[in-house]
This record gives structure tokens, sequence and C-alpha cells, in this order.
């Protein structure tokens, strides 16, 4: 199976887990690792590396970032780095919507690359403006 890890400054990773959890239950090989305001970037690195040990037995992992180019996206493309021999995906801009693409995807059986290119299209699919009822009285959505 395909491991999992959220990341994020502040509560990102346990508020998108919460989430996750509420939409499809406890998940199974999943981590989440906070990037709280006490924490440096080599303490962050150390509960990723500490997650990536606990998912070992994965045959990749998918790390699911909050804002591409902040700390934990660049300490999590960092840890991909060092570790060339493992299938290391790492998904900046994270949503619910691409987590749970992830979840179901990697429950269904999907290929580490297939995966993350699931995940891309559902969390930019998964943005839409609301626009309220124009002259034909009918709501719509902005992508």
């Amino acid at each position: 199976m395909i491991g999992m890890i959220a990341t994020g400054h502040g509560s990102f990773a346990t508020g998108i887990t919460s989430g996750l959890k509420l939409l499809a239950g406890e998940p199974q090989d999943y981590e989440t690792v906070d990037f709280l305001p006490e924490d440096s970037a080599e303490a962050l690195a150390q509960k990723l590396d500490a997650a990536y040990e606990r998912l070992s037995g994965c045959e990749g992992i998918v790390i699911f970032a909050d804002l591409t180019g902040g700390t934990p996206f660049n300490v999590s493309i960092r840890m991909k780095m060092e570790h060339p021999e493992r299938q290391i995906e790492v998904i900046g801009g994270s949503n619910l919507p691409a987590v749970l693409e992830g979840y179901m995807a990697r429950m269904a059986g999907a290929e580490i690359q297939s995966l993350a290119v699931q995940v891309l299209e559902a969390g930019k699919n998964a943005m839409l403006r609301f626009v309220p009822s124009s002259d034909d009285g009918e709501d719509d959505y902005e992508e």
C-alpha cells in the first residue's frame, strides 16, 4: 500500500486529517505532521523523518503539504531527494478533496505516479467560485 503524510503550517495536517476521518474513516498507513510555531525547520525534518520511518513498510509515500514553497513543502522535497531509493511524491497546495482522492485511489490499488496525477486533478477541480443568480435566475459556478 502507498503511505500518506499530511503536513503543513500550524494545525493544517491535523485539521485536514480530521476531515478525512469524517469522510472515509480511520486511515491506515497515514501520518500527520504539524509544523507548529515552536518548531524549527530541523524539528519539522525530524518529525517528517519519524513519520517516514513509521511508513517504512509501504511501497511508496505521498506527502501532502499545504503551501507550495513553504517550509513543510521544502523539507518534504529535501526528504525526497535524500531518499532516491524510495518512491516519494510531494504535492504542494493540498486540500481535502486532493487528500480524499489520494486515500480512495490508493485503496483501489493505484500506482504512485498515477495517484499523484489523480490527486492534482481532484484538488484543482474542487476549486470553484460561486456566482449568484444572473438574469435567468440560475445560480452558477466558475472554474
